[in-house]
């Protein structure tokens, strides 16, 4: 496992970000995570994606990040959709039930022609 996490923000559209996210997702990490999006969120961008493809491993504290910032992007008015989601992430996704609460889409740009997911909660 590494420490580091890397982020990387594209906005295609206003409003939207794409953040790709790069590394370990755990309890050394996931507050970066955490801090990272919601500052793209506070920053006018309310519809995040998040690229997970170079996730190679994330634990219940990043599980629980990726929850915070989907309720920091309803509460924007926005949404959070999930792309590439390793194979092993999926599973934990589907586990827990939160792949029934976000939109999880193979690859970034079926994320970007989706329509924003509903912000009910």
């Amino acid at each position: 496992m590494t420490h580091t996490l890397h982020l990387t923000v594209q906005h295609p559209h206003p409003g939207l970000a794409i953040a790709t996210i790069g590394g370990d997702v755990d309890m050394q990490t996931a507050p970066t995570l955490r801090s990272g999006a919601l500052e793209i969120i506070q920053q006018g961008h309310p519809r995040l994606v998040l690229d997970l493809a170079q996730v190679g491993f994330c634990d219940s504290s990043g599980l629980s990040a990726i929850i915070g910032i989907w309720h920091a992007a309803q509460e924007a008015g926005g949404s959070l959709s999930l792309a590439a989601v390793p194979d092993r992430l999926m599973r934990m996704l589907s586990m827990t039930g939160v792949d029934s609460l976000l939109p999880v889409h193979a690859t970034t740009v079926e994320a970007t022609d989706a329509p924003p997911a509903s912000t009910q909660r």
